[in-house]
């Protein structure tokens, strides 16, 4: 026992401790250890070994065999990209049979991509079981006529990577990332950061500095778009930074439903990545492909702004629910909007014409017991 423990550690603490040696090194090495006179000498004084450390060893993208590997061109093509939200059962958890009715009425209605399991589907409220599992889910049913693209940020570098291999493993077309919020890091740390993730397959970079509390400037943006990785910017700093980055040829897709017109049309941004789409995908298609439409955009306005009354998803959650089309039911720490709130969404409705929404039923008045709220999922 103690000659199997001196060879360990004098394994150990060679320097080709890591290396695979041929079996004639290892046998010349117990034969002397085996004739230092028959006792345990200890020779030197164990080191621990040196970690190895691979840079960006990510295994699943080691394969090419990794489904529905897409080109960074076809994301950066997207016009209409949907952030669509998560149903739940009364239990809190997933409600796939209304999430999969979303999805096909996104399809129909000409989104041509979705965020799932962003913060309006309320990624932030899953485990990365669930992540994942929504992300392979959308991918298995949807992902041959939509792009399913991944949020798998995180404000830990070592979670994004992890998610971000799991993501396109499962086939989703592209991540979604975020920088690092409330452990807030340095410039360096951000472009550390997103290359980090970059290596692995077409990205989207989104900057809200209302959520995360640091803007993504431009100087690192430009730093990480020499990335080939690199699909563009979801950005919510307003059609000034959206027109800088679109001179240098930069994708961007706006963050801000209520400016999304103008920065497609006036200010060159490629399309948006929109949570008014949950709603009226179809006049949302048109808003962003058919080319100006003043007269759309003012229409659209006032449901734009209530859905932003309060921090997104709430507003979307209720209005999905009084549609009839997911259950009313919020994971906490979200609760519905107040009741003056519901009333003034059925007049909304009723002036854009409820054809226009997704589902079929009528738009409802639900009281506050009619909601259920869960605080364990």
């Amino acid at each position: 026992m103690a000659s199997s423990v001196l060879l360990m550690n004098q394994i150990l603490s060679s320097p080709d401790a890591f290396a695979a040696p041929s079996p004639p090194v290892l046998g010349r090495r117990l034969k002397s250890i085996r004739h230092a006179g028959g006792a345990c000498v200890r020779t030197r004084r164990w080191r621990s070994p040196v970690a190895a450390l691979v840079q960006n060893f990510h295994l699943p993208m080691r394969s090419l065999e990794v489904k529905n590997r897409t080109s960074v061109d076809g994301i950066r093509s997207l016009r209409l990209i949907t952030a669509v939200k998560t149903p739940y059962l009364p239990d809190g958890r997933f409600d796939l049979e209304a999430y999969d009715s979303l999805m096909r009425m996104q399809i129909y209605n000409g989104a041509e991509g979705v965020i799932v399991g962003g913060t309006t589907g309320e990624g932030q409220l899953m485990s990365w079981d669930e992540h994942i599992m929504l992300i392979a889910h959308t991918v298995n049913c949807f992902g041959t006529t939509i792009k399913v693209i991944g949020n798998t940020g995180s404000n830990s570098t070592g979670e994004a990577i992890h998610a971000t291999e799991q993501g396109f493993a499962v086939g989703m077309h592209a991540a979604l990332h975020i920088n690092p919020y409330y452990g807030k890091t340095s410039m360096q740390g951000l472009v550390s950061h997103f290359e980090s993730v970059l290596s692995m397959g077409p990205t989207i970079i989104y900057n809200v500095p209302s959520r995360t509390g640091q803007d993504i400037p431009p100087s690192v943006i430009q730093t990480i778009t020499k990335n080939p990785n690199m699909a563009g910017v979801k950005e919510c700093m307003g059609n000034e930074r959206i027109k800088g980055y679109v001179d240098q040829g930069i994708v961007i897709w706006s963050g801000n439903d209520d400016e999304c017109h103008d920065s497609r049309w006036t200010f060159g941004a490629t399309g948006v990545i929109s949570v008014t789409s949950n709603l009226v995908p179809g006049l949302m298609k048109e808003l962003m492909v058919q080319g100006q439409n003043l007269s759309l955009n003012s229409k659209l306005m006032p449901l734009m702004k209530w859905l932003f009354k309060e921090p997104n998803p709430i507003g979307l959650n209720t209005a999905l629910a009084q549609l009839g089309v997911i259950r009313p039911v919020f994971r906490l720490p979200y609760v519905p909007l107040p009741l003056a709130s519901r009333l003034e969404f059925v007049r909304i409705v009723e002036a854009l014409g409820r054809e226009n929404f997704v589902g079929d039923k009528d738009v409802q008045v639900l009281d506050d017991d009619d909601f259920t709220l869960v605080g364990r999922y």
